[in-house]
């Protein structure tokens, strides 16, 4: 007997693998996800100009990277969408990815329609194909509920991003990672949230990362992260008297490990 309802993802025609570039740019969950594959070697990079919420913001950061030419090309890229709202600036008529702290009064909120959202995204994923014709792209709907707008305007805002990620998959090439359906369809439970029953516990965003690790990761990737498992943990081991000459031995010869590790795949 289930006692759930499983999201089906479907097999990308594409993998990842250990010597892959990652650029994550969105909502706080991108830099959750990057930090993930961060911890386990993956070179990553993660919300370069700072966390961006809405398709507009995200096609900022994304303008600002093509900008700067050679210098960060990555092999797959993931966007994150948190909310389709946005703040302008009165003064100049911009939408703003940061207020800065400056008083709410030059500003002025609207929510973006499904083919404002969709137009940020197509230009974001045209650009990134300038930047490297052979991108992987992800996109996805950040699970984060928005209590400030109220749950129905939460629900209608993701309801917007969905339509308008749905709208681009139509017309590009893209991939579409399930978050949002996984953490309010198959989880679906406040035991799955962190403490302000707002982001998603750590116990979510991991599983959210396994599904995503189960879709994307090819089988040279499975082995690099459990091949680096038992690195990191000794990296991470603590003794109780740092100075000694055995934990100072476990050092060098963790080093050592670790060295050999990034040799073995070229991550030097």
């Amino acid at each position: 007997m289930e006692f759930r309802t499983k999201v089906n993802i479907d097999k990308p025609s594409w993998s990842i693998s250990p010597t892959d570039r990652f650029l994550f740019v969105g909502s706080c969950f991108a830099s959750s996800m990057a930090q993930i594959l961060a911890d386990n070697q993956f070179r990553t990079m993660a919300n370069p100009f700072g966390v961006m919420y809405n398709p507009v913001s995200v096609l900022h950061t994304i303008e600002k990277l093509h900008t700067q030419g050679d210098s960060i090309i990555p092999d797959v890229a993931i966007l994150t969408f948190g909310t389709n709202r946005v703040y302008i600036l009165k003064e100049t008529g911009e939408i703003v990815d940061n207020c800065q702290k400056r008083p709410q009064s030059l500003f002025m909120e609207k929510s973006l329609t499904v083919e404002e959202c969709a137009e940020s995204v197509s230009r974001s994923v045209e650009l990134l194909r300038q930047m490297n014709p052979n991108i992987k792209i992800v996109l996805t709907v950040s699970p984060i509920r928005y209590s400030k707008y109220g749950y129905h305007g939460s629900r209608i805002s993701k309801a917007t991003l969905l339509l308008a990620v749905d709208k681009v998959l139509d017309t590009v090439c893209c991939d579409y990672f399930p978050s949002y359906e996984i953490l309010d369809d198959e989880l679906r439970d406040y035991r799955f949230y962190a403490e302000d029953m707002i982001h998603p516990s750590n116990q979510s965003v991991n599983y959210i990362f396994e599904r995503f690790s189960e879709t994307y990761f090819s089988e040279e990737s499975k082995r690099f992260v459990a091949e680096y498992r038992p690195i990191r943990q000794a990296l991470n081991h603590r003794f109780f008297n740092p100075e000694s000459e055995e934990s100072r031995q476990f050092y060098r010869q963790t080093q050592e490990r670790l060295a050999a590790f990034k040799e073995k795949y070229h991550l030097l």
